[in-house]
């Protein structure tokens, strides 16, 4: 009988010697002081505290509460400021090379994200970024990328930033596209919340949309060509006359009433620019967080009397003060762009075949 049992431990030790390790998932503290609850809730009792960067183990999610384990008990965080994932996926994430040609920018997931001096949490602390900001990827070290804007500079960890690639440009060679920038001239358009003229925003949008298709192939026709009054018929009429493949009017929303009010949508008439507008919305909101204000129909001149497949986008609130003074920067207008571009690309790949 011993033996039998030493020969049974023996057999349980090699067993469990060679199971593989179980990835848990890991809840990453993305803001200092981060509150460590006893309970799913503000009501329940403060048992400590933790700063970014911290990995915690994640048991559940519930309601905006991510259940951990804490000092050998089970506690409580706000699922608002954790960044959730499993190691086995970040493991095999981070063991696929990337191609530096093909990263062109990163989106930031959280409030107050961490940017460092170099590739490590040793390194000191250059600023603060915050959700929704957009950085240009200047390298990767590890699993840091080295990032930069306007405004800051410094390195971050991949596992908080969402990254942007490159579209395909195969679908958009030889397409003729018609960038509309709304308003112009006399006409200012909406005001924003500090005085930017919405035509001037437009106009901004569609010379970096234009720039960006000319370089994948794309033909493109504006319908004005300075800060000039165009009529709403020439609009169209012009399109309707250019062979158009895709007809886009660029514009910016506003609501004084309602500051907080944001998010982009885009709005077509003709059952045939369903699809266009579809594709073109999704890729808007992966490119850039924004809230998801959804494809809809509406009835916009520029877009009803449009012989062809025609959009109408607002891209933003420009009377959200924050996002007034985001949407200037050319890192978000970048993004603005590649989700158009991603849309139109999975646009006439859909069309095609």
């Amino acid at each position: 009988m011993f033996v039998k049992k030493i020969a049974g431990l023996f057999l349980l030790i090699i067993y469990f010697a060679f199971i593989p390790a179980v990835q848990a998932d890991k809840a990453v503290v993305t803001s200092d002081n981060l509150n460590i609850r006893s309970g799913p809730g503000t009501e329940y009792n403060l048992i400590g505290q933790v700063n970014t960067g911290t990995a915690l183990h994640m048991v559940s999610v519930e309601d905006g509460w991510v259940e951990i384990t804490y000092d050998n008990r089970t506690a409580w965080v706000s699922s608002d400021y954790v960044d959730i994932h499993s190691n086995l996926d970040r493991d095999s994430a981070n063991s696929q090379p990337v191609g530096g040609n093909d990263i062109e920018n990163i989106m930031i997931q959280h409030d107050n994200t961490h940017l460092r001096k170099g590739p490590s949490t040793s390194y000191d602390i250059v600023g603060f970024a915050n959700k929704g900001e957009a950085f240009n990827v200047a390298g990767e070290e590890g699993n840091w990328y080295k990032i930069a804007n306007e405004e800051l500079s410094g390195f971050i960890l991949k596992t908080f930033a969402a990254v942007h690639t490159k579209p395909t440009t195969s679908a958009l060679e030889d397409k003729t596209i018609v960038i509309d920038a709304g308003h112009g001239g006399r006409d200012v358009g909406a005001i924003g919340a500090s005085g930017t003229y919405e035509k001037n925003v437009t106009w901004r949008t569609a010379q970096e949309l234009k720039k960006e298709l000319t370089m994948l192939g794309a033909e493109v026709v504006l319908t004005r060509k300075a800060d000039q009054f165009i009529s709403l018929v020439s609009r169209t009429s012009l399109a309707n006359i250019a062979g158009t493949d895709a007809f886009i009017s660029i514009h910016y929303n506003s609501f004084p009433q309602a500051p907080e009010v944001t998010g982009i949508g885009t709005y077509y008439y003709h059952k045939q620019s369903e699809k266009l507008a579809q594709s073109i919305q999704e890729s808007l909101i992966n490119q850039t967080g924004a809230n998801n204000r959804k494809a809809l129909r509406k009835d916009y001149h520029v877009i009803r009397q449009s012989l062809n497949p025609s959009i109408l986008v607002e891209l933003g609130f420009i009377s959200n003060s924050e996002k007034e003074e985001l949407l200037e920067t050319n890192s978000y207008q970048k993004l603005l762009v590649h989700g158009i571009v991603s849309g139109l690309t999975k646009y006439f790949k859909q069309i095609t075949f």
